[in-house]
């Protein structure tokens, strides 16, 4: 059985990532990418779906794991009868078309008797593989996929399984490296453990140097950096939403989908995170990806795109998986791909926007395409929609947060041209339309959006279901955050989307989202509350909350989509980028936002982007 989701780890190569458990078994790898078969999918069903286990043989006493320093060198340490072994984990930084994980048993007291077992699965656990023995280590082949796997300890081959026992010692170190690489294609010379791990270790902490935060709680937002890092897809800048698919918001439910895919509303605050905490490079790759998968026809822009921009993203189910916990269906593909969801155009010139406050430099070529996706709003902004929360079951409403972006749109474009000079002479001459547009979606959203009885904005037009998502209201400038109307709204989420001290999207029991079940509260909305409070002026439970915020990480600082509080778990899928953004945004909210950013030479974060 997987362990419980908060029990994981995280290693990656900026290609790909693999999901560790504190038991030693790596249950999740796909590669080469993120959005590649699993050939370890144990995490979605059992070890017979894929896993490779090495734990220790005698009795465990205690567990123990932490992160090398500050990398994504994962190191497990267990104190066993008769001493105690430490696992070494990671991925080298992955360089053209092979990747490695690695894994060391190293000795750490005592004689302690190891056992290793690898059962690969390709195609998401339905294919076993064609295992033999070779002159370079054992391989492992099901078309198009090969791994090899290389170590100097005797390995026994008992198809489906590749396994060995060790009998470890104070000091010893024993390698073990798979290998990925097509199957068509001879595999590359054995690497230099000890050096790459070297390596590794030099990357990440060269990488995680260049921090600029100083503000409270630098540990929790480093490690969101490095997590965030970890979900980049290197080649194209896009970052990953989870490394995984499937994982349940409600043990037993149906709502699992796949997030190995780039959503456009994570933006904003992707780009707001790294280039305010000192990452630049990655900010404005992460840009180019978003406007390159924003471009083309309007009409067409979706919410969501895969690492390398592609569109089509068709879901389908993984049958003979049972799934997380029982949870079924497992998905791959996310079916939300070819929603209209009106905030995403909000996003898109939030980013623009935020990108120039904080000193890119221009590319003229991106405003071209940023007048004509405002064209089409104008058309499209009274569109009913599917809304931030993907529902399903056509179930297309007046979300008021779709609305409060397409309002974000137009109020970004004016500032772009007020406070940067964007544009031409025929741009600036539009600005006063655009005003008239703003000031008409905010009135419609006014009058229509916000229930007076509650006094509380509302989920969509005509109805007195709140949402968590309209917290942003604030924090976008629609509304001054000492506004009754949004000091009420806070005051109607705390009544009524609050489950033991977290926030709930939505009231899942009003069947709006057209899906059975219940889910567990939404950690960005949690992140948005604090935010909220912060915004308001009542810190000290902004800082509770931030504080409760942090207390539910896990051992490793990482932290899943959702937390149920009932049972004192995480749930969804892990790690869940949304979350460690959003975590970020608070921190630097309480920590006085800028003034808590190092700035080298007094320069700040724009002679950096020039």
């Amino acid at each position: 059985m997987p362990s419980h989701i908060e029990n994981y780890g995280l290693i990656g190569d900026t290609r790909s990532a693999a999901l560790v458990s504190r038991d030693g078994a790596i249950d999740w790898l796909c590669l080469p990418r993120f959005d590649s078969d699993a050939c370890f999918a144990g995490l979605l069903g059992r070890d017979e779906h894929g896993t490779w286990i090495i734990h220790p043989a005698a009795h465990v006493r205690a567990v123990t794991r932490h992160y090398r320093n500050d990398t994504m060198i994962l190191e497990t340490e267990f104190a066993c009868d008769g001493g105690a072994v430490r696992l070494i984990d990671f991925m080298p930084v992955a360089e053209g078309v092979r990747h490695h994980v690695v894994r060391i048993v190293e000795g750490v007291e005592g004689t302690v008797p190891v056992d290793v077992i690898l059962t690969a699965r390709f195609g998401y656990g339905a294919t076993p593989p064609w295992i033999r023995r070779t002159e370079d280590g054992i391989l492992l082949t099901a078309s198009p996929d090969s791994l090899r796997l290389r170590t100097p300890a005797k390995v026994e081959i008992s198809p489906p399984r590749v396994s060995c026992q060790l009998q470890v010692t104070k000091g010893q170190r024993i390698h073990f490296e798979l290998e990925w690489h097509p199957c068509h294609r001879s595999p590359i010379a054995p690497l230099d453990v000890e050096a790459i791990l070297a390596t590794t270790e030099r990357f990440w902490s060269n990488w995680a140097g260049r921090c600029r935060y100083r503000g409270p709680h630098r540990d929790a937002v480093l490690r969101s950096l490095l997590t965030l890092k970890a979900l980049t897809y290197a080649p194209t800048g896009g970052i990953v939403a989870a490394p995984t698919t499937s994982l349940p918001e409600e043990l037993g439910g149906v709502r699992n989908w796949d997030y190995r895919y780039c959503w456009l509303r994570d933006s904003a605050l992707t780009l707001d995170a790294l280039m305010l905490c000192g990452y630049p490079d990655e900010a404005l790759s992460f840009r180019a990806w978003l406007l390159r998968a924003a471009a083309g026809d309007p009409s067409k822009l979706q919410i969501m795109y895969g690492i390398d921009g592609k569109r089509r993203l068709t879901e389908y189910d993984l049958d003979w998986l049972p799934g997380y916990a029982e949870s079924r269906p497992v998905h791959v593909g996310n079916g939300a791909w070819n929603q209209f969801q009106i905030d995403v155009y909000g996003e898109v010139f939030d980013t623009m926007y935020k990108a120039h406050r904080l000193g890119a430099a221009d590319q003229p070529e991106a405003w071209s395409m940023l007048m004509t996706l405002l064209a089409f709003l104008e058309r499209a902004w009274q569109r009913p929609d599917e809304g931030i929360w993907e529902v399903r079951g056509k179930k297309h409403r007046h979300f008021v947060h779709s609305k409060v972006m397409a309002w974000v749109a137009y109020d970004r474009a004016i500032r772009m041209v007020d406070e940067f000079g964007r544009g031409d002479a025929s741009d600036a001459a539009l600005v006063p339309h655009w005003r008239a547009i703003r000031d008409r979606i905010h009135r419609d959203i006014c009058e229509h959006g916000y229930d007076a009885a509650q006094n509380a904005f509302t989920q969509s037009y005509g109805s007195d279901a709140l949402d968590a998502s309209v917290l942003l209201i604030p924090t976008h400038g629609f509304l001054p955050a000492d506004d009754p109307r949004v000091i009420g709204t806070i005051r109607a989420i705390e009544r009524n989307l609050l489950r033991d001290g977290f926030v709930r999207r939505y009231a899942t029991e009003l069947s709006l989202d057209g899906l059975p079940g219940d889910e567990a509260p939404f950690l960005a909305c949690s992140f948005w509350l604090a935010d909220a409070y912060a915004a308001t002026g009542r810190m000290r439970d902004a800082e509770a909350l931030f504080e409760r915020l942090l207390s539910i990480r896990n051992d490793l600082g990482l932290l899943a989509e959702e937390y149920d509080p009932n049972h004192g778990r995480l749930l969804g899928n892990f790690p869940q980028g949304f979350s460690h953004l959003t975590l970020i945004h608070t921190a630097t909210v309480l920590a006085g936002s800028e003034a808590r950013i190092e700035r080298e030479d007094g320069a700040g974060v724009a002679a950096q982007l020039q």
